[in-house]
């Protein structure tokens, strides 16, 4: 029997929820080590440690380096990646404006800061697609050049358009409320304001196909889900995109996709003891 991949994080993580769809599309047997951020975990020696010294680094942009290695994630982000014995992680330049904002004791600023750069769990799921992709959705990552090419467009899109203001959103409006932080109407209004032009430009692509990147559901559907699920689910902006026809369309049909409705029941479950 095949040793199950290990995902380290939170289920109420955007990046975490990111990657356990993508697992449960593929049919990929994995074990989830959750991870309280809240208490620290993320950043205790057994979470950091180096577990050999091999380390292959394999892209490299402006904003950080995604790096294959055998070993845990030594920087303290969620997710980490474990698949036999090489490990996925991410590293943030903006790391030091996180940490400084937080020393100053600034954390509504945080999330807009750090959401926004968070590739590592699209790199992973496209990962997971390479390996695993004949064993589960075999469509998720395109089947042909010309299908990534359309995928990858929409999964920047994603990335660069649409989770900047959305993540924004989410964290003044889902999860300040929680920590009894003070919200930014301000910044509310910019941002919702910045996700309805993205929101129309979907709502025409919509009207084109049935799904992003074409006629079948993909890597850039699912990218979507995890911050539309806290924003129609969390918080009461849901009209931003069940106002919108093909927009709403489209939501109701992936966020019911049996791999999206099992990560929305671990997340509301307990913990396991």
């Amino acid at each position: 029997m095949a040793t199950p991949v290990k995902v380290y994080g939170p289920t109420l993580s955007t990046a975490v929820s990111r990657v356990l769809a993508c697992l449960l599309e593929e049919n990929v047997q994995f074990q989830l080590i959750p991870v309280n951020m809240a208490k620290g975990e993320h950043k205790k020696p057994d979470y950091l440690k180096i577990q050999a010294k091999k380390r292959v680094k394999f892209c490299l942009t402006d904003f950080y380096a995604l790096t294959v290695s055998h070993f845990h994630q030594p920087f303290g982000q969620v997710p980490a990646y474990q698949d036999e014995d090489i490990t996925l992680f991410g590293l943030k330049v903006v790391e030091r404006c996180r940490t400084f904002l937080w020393e100053r004791q600034r954390p509504s600023l945080i999330f807009p800061i750090i959401w926004p750069w968070n590739p590592e769990s699209r790199s992973i799921n496209r990962y997971i697609c390479d390996k695993y992709g004949s064993q589960g959705n075999k469509g998720l990552y395109g089947t042909n050049p010309l299908e990534r090419a359309s995928i990858d467009q929409w999964i920047e899109a994603e990335g660069q358009s649409f989770n900047p203001p959305s993540s924004v959103l989410v964290f003044q409006l889902a999860f300040a409320p929680r920590m009894k932080l003070k919200q930014d109407e301000n910044l509310i209004r910019q941002n919702e304001e910045k996700l309805k032009k993205v929101l129309d430009v979907y709502e025409k692509r919509l009207g084109d196909s049935q799904y992003l990147a074409g006629d079948e559901f993909t890597l850039a559907d699912l990218s979507h889900l995890p911050n539309i699920q806290y924003l129609v689910n969390g918080t009461d902006r849901a009209e931003l995109f069940t106002s919108r026809e093909n927009v709403g369309r489209w939501w109701g049909d992936i966020s019911n996709r049996e791999s999206w409705k099992k990560v929305v029941e671990m997340q509301t479950s307990p913990p396991p003891s």
